[in-house]
């Protein structure tokens, strides 16, 4: 005797990421994995500057004046941004490890306090950089 195969239901495919709606929380997760993405890349950056501007009088110039630029501040205040949101984004992370604001009104009341924490994080390193 067979088993008998079940049949998989048909279902809708919604492939159009332009209709589907993600909860605020479910956004602030995936926020929170792109900022670390940036962060992993920026260190590379921030590596050679930091080389560059301890090599020698020369390397410190030519680092100092290539922070000077617009584009390399623009750059330096979008990693300051991706640092701040990870660090807030896992400070969340790690109070739901420890079973609080699981709930979904408190999830999305943490991740709406984390996107909030960013904006004037990134405003003061806007600041900073400038």
């Amino acid at each position: 005797m067979s088993t008998p195969v079940k049949k998989r239901k048909s279902r809708p495919v919604n492939l159009d990421l332009q209709t589907i709606h993600f909860p605020i929380s479910a956004i602030a997760s995936i926020v929170h994995r792109v900022s670390g993405v940036i962060m992993f890349v920026s260190v590379g950056i921030l590596l050679w500057l930091l080389a560059t501007s301890l090599s020698s009088p020369v390397g410190f110039a030519k680092a100092s004046n290539l922070v000077d630029g617009f584009v390399v501040k623009f750059i330096l205040w979008g990693i300051l941004t991706a640092l701040a949101y990870h660090i807030c984004g896992g400070i969340r992370h790690l109070l739901m490890d420890l079973k609080y604001f699981e709930e979904l009104e408190s999830g999305a009341l943490t991740a709406k306090v984390v996107f909030g924490a960013t904006a004037v994080l990134s405003v003061l390193a806007g600041v900073l950089v400038w």
